[in-house]
């Protein structure tokens, strides 16, 4: 079996880890044979862009704490395959494990409680929905290493051009500026899709998106403790407001995936998307919208701003025989997590390291991913072993048939059934 996340489909496919130089020595995907084979050695299980956030917490560490780190990194399908067939097993090769959020639920039982870290100070500085979401019966099973979600990017000369101001005014009724509804979005998206340009983009292609309009229309997503409710009236009218969006954006939107929207985006076709925050930093300097672009929060609905976090945690297996050193290196990416925003990914879990940038040059994509995470409607995926199999057979072929034209009431319906159907 493997998963992925909605980040890491993107990251796969050329937006993350094909930005990321992986550069140390010891690092590759057979790794030691033994967990804590000299008592100063922690073995950390990443995937490639972990490995690049987490380089420069491995350096501070060896200095804070004479701890020597080992990576052992694998591709993300890969890691998933290895981390199942160690844990089933109770023989267990690294100290330290980076799990994407979607895997906790899996995992759960076979890693340890790492209670005393999360000390009342720690949380405070950790955006809520992170901290809720590695809180797993009662315990804190992982710490997170970085996080994401989707802000806007904008295209700021075109936003700034005064007859676009007039143009828009007039028409509208009101300054053009990045919206901030969802009502604003549809009416910029509009004005916007002329003279061979678009709007915006429509990703049929990929879930999370829509599930952030869920957020923001005031329902948890898809599943509500153990309920199913992707049929109620939020999921339509987040899907409604969707797929309203096709007619502002490059025709095609069922297969429209991260990739094809972030080339979209940079290649100068669409004046908005919707997208992850990182991706700022590493607009080409060649493409046509360098030095052109501008961010805000992501839209929000009835319940306000929201969006849909992309957390990984770090974690201690209960088989590991080096918990001390484990926990450790856990306290030092924590300590020390501002170090990951210096690396080619760029990112961070803790809000003031986040903060510590955001008025910097180049930075300009945290304010509004700040805004973003500590919205009180943001929040994490369900809590379900069966999230990637219901995101592939049932969320994404719906988004596709629904930007088609299909009959949302209808869609909702049917997937309420085949999600009924894979949890029982």
């Amino acid at each position: 079996m493997s998963t992925r996340t909605t980040i890491n489909r993107f990251a796969t496919i050329g937006g993350l880890c094909t930005a990321v130089a992986l550069t140390a020595a010891g690092c590759g995907a057979g790794g030691p044979t033994s967990s804590g084979s000299a008592a100063s050695t922690v073995n950390v299980l990443v995937e490639a862009g972990g490995h690049a956030e987490l380089t420069g917490v491995a350096e501070q560490c060896k200095k804070d704490a004479g701890i020597d780190v080992n990576f052992v990194e694998l591709p993300y399908d890969g890691m998933f395959n290895r981390l199942s067939s160690e844990f089933s097993s109770g023989n267990v090769s690294f100290d330290v494990a980076a799990l994407d959020s979607v895997w906790l639920p899996s995992f759960k039982d076979a890693v340890q409680p790492i209670d005393e870290l999360f000390t009342d100070e720690a949380k405070k500085d950790i955006f809520p929905a992170l901290v809720k979401e590695a809180n797993v019966d009662g315990h804190f099973i992982g710490m997170p290493a970085w996080t994401n979600a989707e802000i806007i990017l904008y295209r700021k000369d075109l936003f700034e051009d005064p007859q676009n101001k007039a143009d828009f005014k007039a028409k509208y009724g009101y300054d053009l500026a990045a919206p901030t509804t969802w009502k604003q979005y549809q009416e910029v998206s509009e004005f916007f899709t002329k003279d061979g340009m678009y709007g915006t983009d429509v990703k049929g292609g990929v879930e999370t998106e829509w599930l952030a309009h869920v957020l923001q229309a005031g329902s948890p997503m898809v599943l509500d403790g153990n309920d199913v409710v992707i049929d109620n009236a939020a999921h339509k009218e987040a899907l409604d407001f969707y797929t309203s969006l096709a007619s502002s954006a490059p025709p095609g939107a069922a297969q429209v995936d991260w990739a094809a929207a972030q080339n979209l985006f940079n290649q100068g076709k669409t004046a908005m998307t919707r997208f992850w925050a990182h991706a700022y930093r590493q607009i080409p300097k060649d493409a046509p919208v360098a030095g052109k672009v501008g961010t805000a929060p992501m839209i929000g609905g009835s319940a306000g701003i929201a969006g849909v976090p992309g957390p990984w945690y770090l974690t201690v297996p209960k088989a590991t025989k080096n918990t001390e050193n484990a926990k450790k290196f856990i306290k030092c990416a924590y300590d020390h997590n501002d170090l990951g925003i210096q690396s080619s990914l760029g990112l961070a879990s803790r809000i003031s390291a986040f903060e510590k940038y955001q008025d910097q040059p180049g930075y300009e994509s945290f304010g509004p991913l700040i805004e973003t995470l500590n919205g009180k409607a943001t929040g994490t995926r369900p809590a379900t072993e069966k999230w990637q199999q219901i995101v592939d057979t049932v969320l994404v072929p719906l988004l596709q048939k629904a930007v088609a034209g299909g009959d949302s009431a209808a869609l909702l319906a049917d997937a309420k059934k085949q999600i009924q159907d894979l949890l029982k």
